[in-house]
């Protein structure tokens, strides 16, 4: 067996073994025809309403939850032990009664709009076997960890008369709260649901078609010619080539194994550690989902949170994530010099001319989506042109045109990569229906600010903590909307602006992936280069500290965020957030101009922690600093170089 194909298998191999949404059947046979004939209808249903007009919000949703329960329970067992290649009779009911406890809302929309909240006892049994039917289908595709809290707000639903303080409430009956979940727009079928069922679904749709297009290794060819040649070239290339990923993938572990599996063998040719080339793919990979146009897909349930068009969260979240990479590139770049780590030869990379004229076409979707969203066009309109130009710049050239066969098959894995976003919002929903049922939201937001005694940074701080706990168990998407319901109105009445504070919470979600002891994208990238996990968690977490710097940046100085930004404001706050990103990624890594001593790692450390606070004193106390060591490194290099001589 060749090398390739080894690295394949094992990156297939990491894919499901860390990405518990990629853990799926494996049917032959007419099982297989009939699964891919109802992910194809599912993808169709939702192009057709796209095109045409949704359905009322609730309609919508239960179509779009009874296509995706039917598609969980015969994808993912109900145990890991049972056969891969053929279905079990009990999921087969539980795929029918996931298709059937939705079907009743469509069936009985009437009467439930007209009985008003009221609860009849058919409506109270679909109604728990809708709730039970989300929670396991959770288990499978997103896990306990989730279930466990979705477990925790049912029970606090009930157990309000028993709550100690300010977390006591009257309770609920099973009928109310059944009636709450299900049948109104509050619950399972609520915001989150409603994204996943129109945007997000033809995001995730566009993603699998440039995909298929092989845009992918094209970002890899093309950050190849860009930063191959350079110092530490192949890390560079990982931390290029994840971040266009970015812009269209949502995962951190997809990401980290589609790239990584040809990065990470790159850098370990080079000379690169194999626990730090993990740790390179695994914190450029997680810092897709920060890259606009195309981010997670909590990006688009933050723009329906914070009610604004989602032009603008991709507007706030480009210098950050600029940043981001930065902060990711130095840490490589001075890992490189400190090791002495050489580039690839000039003649073994492609040439970007000859790229942009073979491959080029193949990024036009790209530029028309962001076109279109600047435009004023609806996230969903600018989805649905970007899928049909994906198809069309495709079949620009020979070697790139998708077979019609292939864009039947993009259907299906449309809808088969959505599932995971779809079951992580309708189970998000049940813990934003007991929320808004309980009030325990304000409660804890308010308990959040009594342990911090009302200031602001150590608000910040537990929130931080809370959204990176959850981040090491929930996904993304479930994460955010947990945090932005019970965390972010803490920081919010300090003050922040709500884009800066939903953002915050966002932001310390996705990096959990690259925190330890759990950290999923992480352990994929050690599970691909052969490296310890922890270790490999531990330089991820050092790369991407910048991760942990900007959020706090931009609360304090939401100009990064361009609220309320002047241009000289702009400039000025990000040069002294660059300043600090150089600064800091230098004392983590050992390196600036010359190899660091230790007490000029904790100068350039504390150099940048300054930069954070957009203050006059801060900044030019932190620019002082960094400039302090950096001088000083070079005289004693100029003096090391002269007494070589």
């Amino acid at each position: 067996m060749n090398e390739e194909l080894t690295d394949k298998e094992r990156a297939e191999a990491v894919l499901k073994k860390y990405d518990k949404d990629s853990d799926t059947m494996e049917y032959t046979g007419l099982m297989a025809k009939f699964v891919s004939a109802l992910a194809i209808t599912f993808s169709i249903f939702q192009l057709y309403t796209a095109t045409f007009g949704v359905l009322d919000a609730q309609l919508q949703r239960a179509v779009h939850l009874g296509f995706g329960l039917a598609l969980v329970y015969l994808l993912y067992p109900t145990r890991k032990s049972w056969s891969r290649t053929k279905v079990h009779p009990l999921d087969v009911v539980l795929a029918i009664l996931g298709a059937a406890a939705p079907a009743y809302i469509l069936i009985e929309y009437q009467q439930l709009v007209l009985r008003s909240g009221l609860v009849s006892d058919v409506d109270l049994a679909v109604g728990l076997v809708g709730i039970l039917l989300v929670v396991e289908a959770t288990r499978r595709v997103v896990g306990l960890p989730m279930v466990t809290v979705v477990i925790l707000f049912l029970a606090y639903a009930f157990a309000g008369p028993y709550m100690p303080g300010v977390l006591a409430h009257r309770g609920l009956t099973v009928s109310q709260l059944v009636g709450h979940l299900y049948f109104t727009t509050e619950g399972i079928f609520g915001i989150p649901l409603g994204v996943s069922s129109t945007f997000i679904f033809l995001f995730i749709l566009f993603g699998a078609y440039l995909e298929s297009t092989g845009l992918g290794k094209f970002f890899i060819d093309l950050a190849n010619s860009i930063a191959g040649w350079a110092s530490g070239g192949p890390a560079k290339v990982a931390v290029l080539s994840s971040g266009l990923m970015g812009t269209v993938s949502g995962s951190s572990v997809a990401n980290v194994v589609g790239t990584g599996s040809l990065t990470i063998p790159m850098m370990k040719k080079l000379g690169y550690h194999k626990n730090f080339a993990g740790a390179v793919e695994a914190a450029a990979s997680t810092g897709g989902q920060l890259m606009p146009p195309v981010m997670g897909a909590a990006a688009f349930l933050m723009a329906e949170f914070v009610g604004v068009p989602y032009i603008e969260i991709v507007k706030a979240a480009v210098i950050p994530a600029l940043l981001y990479f930065t902060g990711v590139w130095l840490g490589v770049h001075f890992e490189a010099k400190r090791s002495n780590l050489k580039g690839l030869p000039r003649d073994q990379l492609p040439k970007m001319g000859q790229l942009l004229m073979e491959r080029g076409h193949l990024a036009i979707p790209l530029v028309v989506i962001v076109y279109l969203l600047v435009t004023g066009y609806t996230p969903m309109r600018a989805a649905l042109v970007a899928i049909v130009l994906s198809i069309l710049c495709s079949a620009l050239r020979k070697s790139t045109r998708m077979k019609p066969i292939e864009i039947v098959r993009g259907l299906d894995k449309g809808a088969r990569n959505v599932l995971s976003v779809l079951v992580a919002c309708a189970s998000a929903g049940i813990v934003i229906g007991v929320v808004t049922k309980t009030g325990v939201g304000l409660k804890l937001a308010s308990g959040l600010l009594t342990l911090s005694g009302g200031l602001l940074l150590p608000t910040m701080f537990f929130t931080m903590i809370t959204a990176i706990v959850l981040g090491m168990g929930v996904p993304t998407t479930a994460n955010y909307v947990i945090t932005s319901t019970i965390a972010a109105p803490a920081i919010i009445q300090m003050g922040v602006p709500v884009l800066a504070a939903h953002m915050f919470v966002f932001y310390f979600g996705i990096i959990a992936d690259v925190t330890p002891p759990v950290a999923l994208a992480a352990f994929a990238g050690a599970g691909i280069a052969g490296g310890n996990a922890l270790r490999t968690g531990v330089n991820a977490a050092k790369l991407a500290i910048a991760a942990f710097i900007i959020p706090y940046m931009f609360v304090l100085s939401p100009v990064i965020l361009m609220i309320d930004a002047t241009i000289p404001g702009l400039v000025m706050t990000t040069l002294t957030a660059i300043i600090g990103m150089i600064a800091l990624s230098s004392a983590l890594i050992g390196y600036l101009a010359d190899s660091c001593r230790i007490y000029e790692r904790i100068i350039l450390a504390a150099g940048g922690l300054l930069l954070i606070d957009p203050g006059a004193v801060t900044d030019l106390t932190g620019i002082a600093l960094f400039a302090i060591v950096l001088l000083s490194q070079l005289q004693r290099k100029k003096r090391a170089g002269q007494g070589g001589n």
